[in-house]
């Protein structure tokens, strides 16, 4: 993209958890007849943005889409999560990956710029306790698997056919807005809907369980700025760790008791404790931070002051 050419952007999965919020961040940002919204699925309520149906593995489809409304950035968030992923690893590997080279083949055809998310699942349980931007990937889920080959993916495109496509290895991300959908993170969710509808929550990780996560704006803005970052102070393509918040189930909901103190949740680990063992505890967003300059705004006590006080509204 040339210096002040003006934004077209689609979206794909916009109707997940991340992209309904980063749709209103856009619009804000570009104007609402500067961004359409794709996926599979249709907007289950009024919405006032542009609004077409796409599955990303028709490629054709999505060629004209991209073509008749001359889109130069495209966010590529249509993908299956992990716990979804996990009974359904066939479909995950082909939303993931089938769809990530369509978007990387039409980039290819008409330089248009990509954002395309990784994610803390490209890790381990071999990285300890922190991940480093090179801690081994050793994925143990197949969305993890998706997300390790769709960075290798993404680096192949940029090096050897120019591709401009940017990544962040997103942390669990919590968020009022909207419900999460499959992921192993979906907890640090559910318990604020729970506390503040006066329901007590059963917690399906160990109250021990850390996990790196961000309140959504601090995603939201992270994902924005890395498009507005000049190609060339980019040394990564698949996916920057960020800098994360951690804190453990029970501090969470420790944290949710001082300002709900009738809350109540046990811990009950189900399947996705594997997963969720799997992980590191926190990500060091240090390259991140120096290349562009991301930090967080919100901590653990802003995080549950907000998420609290948005849902009792």
């Amino acid at each position: 993209m040339g210096a002040g050419e003006e934004r077209r952007i689609l979206v794909t999965g916009a109707m997940g958890q991340i992209g309904l919020e980063l749709i209103d961040a856009l619009i804000a940002k570009f104007g609402s007849d500067n961004i359409i919204a794709t996926d599979i699925r249709e907007p289950e309520n009024d919405y006032d943005f542009n609004f077409e149906k796409l599955d990303v593995l028709n490629k054709q489809n999505f060629e004209q889409i991209i073509v008749q409304n001359k889109i130069n950035q495209v966010y590529h968030l249509a993908a299956i999560l992990s716990a979804t992923g996990e009974k359904n690893p066939e479909l995950c590997w082909k939303i993931n990956m089938d769809g990530l080279l369509n978007v990387l083949e039409l980039s290819r055809k008409y330089k248009f710029r990509i954002f395309a998310p990784s994610s803390i699942a490209v890790f381990g349980p071999d990285v300890g306790k922190i991940a480093l931007q090179s801690s081994p990937q050793n994925p143990t889920t197949m969305y993890g698997v998706t997300k390790s080959a769709g960075e290798q993916i993404a680096e192949y495109y940029h090096s050897v056919h120019g591709v401009d496509i940017r990544g962040l290895r997103y942390p669990g991300l919590i968020s009022w807005k909207v419900l999460p959908g499959g992921g192993t993170t979906d907890y640090a969710v559910e318990i604020f809907h729970k506390a503040t509808a006066s329901q007590n929550y059963t917690c399906f990780v160990s109250e021990e369980t850390r996990l790196p996560m961000m309140y959504m704006d601090d995603a939201i803005k992270a994902t924005m700025q890395i498009m507005d970052v000049p190609s060339e102070k980019l040394s990564i393509r698949g996916g920057y760790n960020l800098p994360s918040l951690n804190f453990s189930a029970l501090e969470l909901y420790e944290k949710i008791k001082q300002k709900l103190p009738n809350f109540n949740c046990q811990f009950v680990p189900d399947h996705r404790q594997e997963y969720a063992d799997s992980w590191p505890d926190q990500t060091d967003g240090s390259i991140a931070e120096s290349e562009w300059g991301f930090q967080l705004d919100y901590d653990l006590d802003s995080l549950c002051s907000i998420m609290i006080a948005s849902l009792q509204k």
